[in-house]
């Protein structure tokens, strides 16, 4: 029996930074489907992603939060698992770039570039992002902002370290024309060359010391590795890289096959990476695969704007299955794909409820009602039954085609064409006349049979993309066959019949949907309400009069649905009206007869009508729930200090 093939594949390790988004998702979605598909193709495949913890803005983070970078990024690792576990992938290792052997391994790559005189010492001066933490010359910069993430820049003035990227230029470039199917889409590749290898290649600035929170160079305490050498290093470490002497793992999976990234990091995969391997003396990785952006209707995902999605929180609420399919059925191959919960709502209801999940369970269910749950192989007798073999064989043949190349949006797209046929077949064969007639029992179970043989295909070509959805497919169907060959299955002895995916009521759930963002705003906007709050001294503080005053009379203002004019006794002599916008909680019986604490030199304001002077005080306990300062145990016009 010959060795299994090796398939390493990566994705590109999460900034610890925040909690991944659904376009950061993305990305261990994508690269685990392809790693279930090639599992499924007989390869021996290792999956490693991970998280990249090291930077200035972790560092600034961890000082806001008053802890040390080393717990901020413990904890941010195990969030980004979380999220990971969440949508069911299947990575074989997860690697931090705080782990001791990966730092100590960067040191010596580091060293090794050094003494060999591939990097050397200089100064920058420029433009910098924090967030992408990035260099950048002016003539690099859009609208004088930051050309990936459209953030300000801020200039900067350091001690460096460089690696020489213009040494190898020219042979990048050639490894470029000798393997045109390094990078993948061809517009990335056609980016590259054209923007940056052809104008020619600035050196890279590889340390930093203008913060600490990073890989210590080892020959100057004064320099942090940055994060091309430290971060992009992780696809080698991870796997037993050592400058002296490589592990048996690293020999047999290097180079990897396959790294699964987003677009905006291509440059730094596609000419810093392999520069590094290059003055290293390894070999290239086979392929990059810089997959397109997931956006929020027609913008990217970014807090300020409020539009983030979590993966994890829509697998709470729609299955994990649900949103493994929304993003590898939804993002094409080259361009941007969209996230709205409409479309999301609409694809589930369309693909998933009623094309698969009821033709699954209607199928199921008639075998066992009509058949007691067995039938067995008949005659390709009638021309829907040929052209539904047809479509069959040719869903299997596209379905090889796009996954070997990675479209996955247009596979899945193959693959619901099968389902769709089959719903087709359903209606042109109508199971439920046929079983009218004894004398239709044979033809009923051919028919039958050919939608449990098309349905165990649908649930092997689906198994990268829903696997726990496959896994009850192949129980309701009573088989372990997993050739992708229609016909193999002689006889079927079918399970219960169990739906696979319920479908929505997208207006109850948009609703819901709208309801909780609506509360997350608000709260929200009350803690930033308290955490921009001013402090001030006790000179501010003495200039507000707090006084205690019985409500002697209350009643509702006209046309004012939310205030009612309360008269108070402040022990003043004179009655001090107040309008208060408590309607909504109290009722004017409610508040007689009891005392206040009223902020009694307040400017006058005339609110519906009435002359308000002064503010009573009350508090919010909970979500929408007001609760009125009660003091009837303290005199009125007593002073409250």
């Amino acid at each position: 029996m010959s060795e299994k093939k090796k398939f390493y594949i990566t994705t590109a390790i999460a900034y610890a930074s925040s909690k991944p988004h659904i376009g950061n998702a993305y990305d261990i979605v994508l690269a685990d489907m392809i790693a279930r598909y090639k599992k499924m193709m007989g390869f021996d495949v290792f999956l490693m992603t991970g998280s990249d913890e090291h930077g200035q803005k972790i560092e600034e983070r961890a000082k806001a939060a008053g802890i040390t970078p080393k717990e901020y990024v413990d904890n941010a690792a195990s969030v980004i698992k979380g999220v990971w576990d969440s949508l069911n992938t299947d990575y074989d290792k997860f690697i931090r770039t705080t782990d001791d052997y990966h730092e100590a391994t960067v040191q010596k790559i580091f060293k090794k570039l050094y003494e060999q005189g591939d990097i050397y010492k200089s100064e920058y001066q420029g433009k910098y992002c924090v967030p992408c933490e990035s260099f950048y010359t002016e003539s690099q910069l859009v609208d004088g902002k930051c050309p990936d993430c459209g953030r300000e820049v801020i200039d900067s003035k350091e001690e460096a370290y460089f690696l020489k990227l213009s040494k190898y230029q020219d042979k990048l470039l050639k490894y470029f024309e000798e393997n045109p199917d390094f990078i993948k889409p061809e517009s990335r590749k056609n980016e590259m060359i054209n923007n940056f290898l052809k104008p020619g290649l600035s050196d890279l600035c590889v340390s930093r010391s203008s913060f600490k929170w990073g890989v210590p160079v080892s020959f100057d305490d004064k320099h942090v590795i940055y994060v091309w050498i430290d971060a992009l290093s992780n696809y080698i470490t991870g796997i037993g890289y050592n400058t002296e002497e490589n592990s048996e793992q690293y020999k047999k999976l290097w180079p990897a096959d396959l790294h699964v990234i987003g677009k905006d990091i291509v440059r730094f995969h596609t000419i810093y990476w392999p520069i590094i391997l290059m003055a290293l003396g390894e070999p290239l990785p086979k392929q990059v695969l810089g997959h397109p952006w997931v956006l929020v209707g027609e913008d990217k995902m970014s807090k300020s704007k409020g539009n983030v999605v979590y993966a994890d929180e829509l697998a709470k609420r729609f299955s994990i299955d649900a949103v493994r399919y929304y993003l590898l059925s939804e993002i094409p191959f080259a361009q941007d794909g969209t996230f709205t919960y409409e479309s999301f709502i609409n694809k589930f209801n369309t693909d998933l409820a009623n094309t698969l999940g009821n033709l699954v369970n209607r199928s199921i269910a008639m075998t066992n009602k009509y058949f007691g749950g067995k039938v067995s192989k008949g005659e390709i007798a009638e021309e829907c039954d040929k052209e539904l073999l047809q479509t069959a064989k040719d869903s299997i043949a596209k379905y090889y085609g796009l996954m070997d190349s990675y479209h996955n949006a247009e596979a899945c797209e193959a693959v619901m064409n099968l389902a769709k046929r089959c719903n087709k077949y359903i209606d042109e064969t109508t199971p439920w006349a046929l079983a009218k007639d004894e004398a239709n029992s044979e033809r009923l179970s051919s028919v039958l049979y050919n939608l449990l043989e098309c349905i165990r295909l649908l649930g092997i070509m689906l198994t990268p993309i829903i696997p726990e959805s496959c896994e009850s497919i192949k129980e309701q169907l009573g088989t372990e066959n997993t050739e992708l060959e229609f016909g193999v299955v002689k006889d079927y002895y079918v399970g219960e019949a169990k739906p696979l995916f319920a479908r929505l009521d997208a207006q109850k759930v948009l609703e819901e949907i709208a309801a909780e963002q609506e509360a997350k705003e608000k709260a929200a906007a009350k803690a930033e309400n308290v955490a921009t709050i001013a402090q001030i001294g006790i000179e501010d503080f003495a200039k507000v009069e707090l006084k205690a005053a019985k409500i002697v009379a209350c009643e509702p203002v006209p046309k004012a649905k939310k205030l009612l004019k309360l008269t108070l006794n402040d022990g003043s002599g004179t009655p001090r009206i107040v309008a208060s916008g408590i309607a909504k909680w109290y009722k004017p019986e409610d508040l007689i007869g009891h005392t206040v604490i009223v902020v009694s030199n307040l400017k006058p304001a005339v609110l519906c009508g009435v002359e308000s002077n002064g503010m009573i005080l009350a508090a919010d306990c909970a979500e929408d729930d007001v609760k009125v300062l009660f003091i009837d145990n303290v005199p009125e016009g007593s002073k409250i200090r």
